[in-house]
């Protein structure tokens, strides 16, 4: 990413802080201006009590000069001390302000995007959270001190330089000659560790998420005592890492160390070339002290600047990454503009296949079926069927390779998105939980909802009594509720929503036979007048469906009802009797 480019992106967050901008370099130029006044001011002091010191070895007027002096810098200092304060405010209220908007800017972005983007391994949470912290605090920090360190740098250099020049063309060109060396030692390094930085954030994603499947693991890991495999394998992937950064900064301690000889070039140039002034009667000696503090006022910022060109260059990097998540032009929804205001809920796959892009391989094959408004539609098969990827394609989560979905005789894709989906209520094996109350979790994605609402939905789903009986009721954490307590929880919201279309992907996975059986309740109640499509490895969640389909590596094989399919030798009747078997029924 070029300067123009990454300037370029950054246009539309800088541009509302056009007024503080303009109020920041106003600040920089008046600065820089004062910065050349200490170097002047000595001169001309040293010039005055050089010309005026008498044969007593007294100056006549020192005192009062000298107090002129003092009262000058005083008074220089004062303003410098509040236009630097105003100067780096407006630096930091530019930095606040376009991190707020860089990172509202991507939430808005991405949580847009295809479900697609957000299954892809890459792009975990871990991931893109750090993408996005280190995006736009590197992009943020990159604009705080180009209007809080570049620019006032860069403008006291110039200035400087241009002081110099006109005291002396000759000590001029010494000064600068340093400017190409320090230009061509930066770009220099800057090439070397480009990749560097890059292999560095990838090492650090993949350290972060590593840290994070250990501890979410604890009680494998402990049971299996693996305990040392899994740190000896964080060591070496740190080890690794190390390595990298020491590299890293060995490279950048050896080209400070050029520059640092460059810059002593420099000054020794100037002070030589000055003294030479001096002895031939070409310059008081007021000019000493004026050229190598304005030497001083050129080679500081210049090697400052090298610092910020490496956060600069740094920054880059994580912008790279934060702008390509937020240009996937691949995962921009595929929205349509069609509106169904009533949803009847009648569903119609004809001959649908799909393949995951990572591997392009076919999960679904020409799958064809029938989902009836108001009915129970059960999909059944063994892990791998493609099961999950049929109802991934029936909420819009990812669209067909071939074949199509109709809604009420609607193309899915022609369905606007949100529209299609007010219409649709999710039950999962582990519904999740927001950290927060019952009463918010229950009101999920709702705009206005009463209490009343709030607790009517709760005895829909059996769960109004673990509710009244916890001790701030609705307020109470949803997260110290049981796994069981939460599916219930998960159903209220379902109920509170009231869609037309209902998906329960093993809705009692994970629960003991008790909280089955109280979850089932649930259900049962939540079924009416509804279209429902579950999927479950539990018997007793398809066994009373209206139309059961059979799934096998992509292709249904069989449908029917329970009744129907349980007298015909395949894949279903497979399924019920390992069931049957699995509980020892010829024991009981």
């Amino acid at each position: 990413m070029g300067a123009n480019n990454f300037f370029g992106r950054l246009k539309p967050f800088l541009l509302p802080q056009r007024k503080t901008i303009y109020f920041s370099i106003f600040c920089t130029v008046l600065i820089a201006l004062l910065a050349q006044v200490n170097p002047l001011l000595i001169k001309y002091s040293v010039d005055f009590f050089q010309a005026n010191l008498g044969v007593s070895g007294k100056v006549a007027n020192g005192v009062q000069f000298a107090l002129l002096v003092g009262l000058a810098l005083l008074t220089k200092e004062f303003v410098n001390s509040i236009l630097l304060f105003y100067q780096k405010l407006a630096g930091e209220r530019i930095k606040v302000a376009v991190s707020k908007n860089m990172s509202n800017f991507a939430v808005d972005k991405l949580i847009y995007y295809e479900y697609q983007f957000f299954s892809a391994q890459e792009n975990s949470a871990g991931n893109l959270a750090m993408r996005i912290d280190k995006g736009v605090e590197g992009i943020s920090k990159t604009i705080k001190n180009i209007f809080v360190d570049i620019l006032p740098l860069l403008t006291t250099a110039l200035f400087a330089i241009v002081v110099m020049f006109h005291a002396n063309a000759l000590i001029g060109l010494i000064s600068i000659l340093i400017i190409p060396i320090y230009a061509y030692l930066s770009i220099k390094q800057a090439t070397l560790q480009g990749g560097v930085r890059l292999k560095i954030q990838e090492n650090k994603e993949q350290r972060n998420n590593r840290v994070v499947r250990i501890f979410s693991s604890i009680p494998i890991i402990k049971s299996f005592v693996a305990e040392r495999f899994e740190t000896d394998k964080h060591t070496q992937s740190n080890d690794a890492l190390s390595a990298i950064e020491l590299e890293h900064h060995r490279t950048n301690f050896k080209f400070d160390g050029f520059k640092n000889f460059s810059e002593q070039l420099g000054l020794v140039g100037v002070l030589v070339a000055t003294l030479y002034l001096v002895s031939s009667g070409h310059a008081n000696v007021g000019a000493i002290t004026l050229h190598i503090l304005l030497f001083s006022n050129i080679a500081a910022p210049i090697k400052h600047i090298h610092k910020i060109y490496d956060e600069y260059q740094e920054a880059i990097t994580y912008a790279t990454s934060f702008f390509k998540n937020l240009e996937a032009s691949e995962f921009f929804p595929n929205d349509g503009d069609t509106v169904i205001p009533s949803l009847v809920g009648n569903i119609v796959v004809d001959d649908l296949s799909f393949a995951y892009v990572k591997d392009g391989k076919n999960v679904l094959n020409h799958v064809s079926m029938k989902i009836e408004a108001g009915k129970t539609t059960a999909i059944v098969g063994l892990s791998g069927a493609g099961k999950t990827t049929l109802i991934n394609l029936l909420l819009k989560f990812y669209h067909p390779s071939s074949g199509t979905i109709q809604v009420d005789g609607v193309a899915i894709d022609q369905l606007k998105t949100a529209n299609y989906r007010e219409h649709i209520g999710v039950v999962l094996q582990n519904n999740h939980i927001f950290p927060g109350s019952i009463r918010e979790n229950i009101s999920y994605g709702l705009a206005s909802v009463s209490d009343d609402q709030i607790l009517e939905a709760t005895k829909k789903a059996y769960v109004f009594d673990v509710i009244e009986n916890l001790p701030d009721g609705l307020d109470s954490d949803a997260a110290s509720l049981s796994g069981g307590q939460k599916q219930r929880l998960a159903i209220a919201r379902v109920f509170l929503k009231n869609p037309k279309i209902l998906f329960l992907d093993e809705p009692t996975a994970s629960l003991d036979n008790i909280a089955k059986e109280e979850i089932q309740k649930s259900l049962d109640a939540i079924k009416q007048n509804r279209t429902v499509v579950v999927i479950s490895h539990d018997v007793s969640q398809f066994i009373d469906a209206d139309t059961i389909y059979v799934l096998e590596n992509g292709v249904i094989k069989q449908n029917g009802t329970h009744k129907e399919l349980n007298q015909i030798s395949g894949l279903y009747q497979d399924i019920v009797s390992a069931s049957q078997r699995s509980l020892k029924m010829d024991q009981w």
